[in-house]
């Protein structure tokens, strides 16, 4: 029989969590872990067969936060909202952005799914009705690609001191409003798609 765990799944994923989130995923370790649990190693064992499920556990634990930032955005805007949780994250989670973006990982590898959502919930924003689902992936994709450059110079602290929250935003929805009118003229002139 096994020996019961003093500590819960989510406890260990918490403190693995709060080492990563300082020194990245390449910090869990499963003895760090249990120094930040005040514990031997054995009970992360318990529910852990290894250190690299623990870290699947970690990442699962920052996609649910970088959702819960998304969902605390509510502006109307649904385009707009994907972009300010994405500046949050990453000036939030700067060392588990870094990871995650800049590094190569199969964590990050776009799943349809996600894409999916994104697209349903760009179907809400009143600035893109009248787009078609191809035509919204396609500025989904332009978007993150500026997305990730922004959010690249937020994680490193690239932007200037005096660079505020509200300037980043203001420098976003500037650019997604140009991308939105590029593709709405296209639509109406039939021009081409890219």
């Amino acid at each position: 029989m096994a020996p019961k765990s003093k500590f819960t799944k989510e406890q260990i994923v918490d403190a693995a969590f709060e080492i990563a989130r300082t020194e990245g995923l390449d910090g869990i370790t499963i003895r760090k872990v249990a120094d930040k649990l005040g514990s031997s190693i054995a009970p992360i064992y318990v529910n852990f067969k290894e250190a690299g499920e623990l870290v699947e556990a970690v990442v699962h634990k920052t996609f649910a936060i970088s959702r819960q930032l998304l969902a605390e955005q509510n502006s109307g805007h649904p385009f707009h909202d994907i972009g300010v949780a994405s500046l949050r994250f990453a000036k939030e989670y700067s060392v588990l952005y870094r990871d995650l973006v800049m590094k190569k990982n199969d964590h990050m590898k776009p799943q349809e799914q996600d894409l999916d959502v994104l697209v349903g919930l760009m179907k809400q924003d009143p600035n893109l009705q009248g787009l078609s689902e191809e035509e919204l992936r396609t500025i989904l994709l332009k978007m993150q690609i500026f997305q990730t450059g922004l959010s690249v110079m937020v994680a490193n602290g690239l932007l200037p001191d005096s660079f505020d929250e509200q300037q980043m935003i203001r420098i976003m929805d500037s650019a997604a409003e140009d991308i939105m009118t590029a593709a709405q003229m296209r639509k109406q002139t039939g021009g081409a798609k890219a």
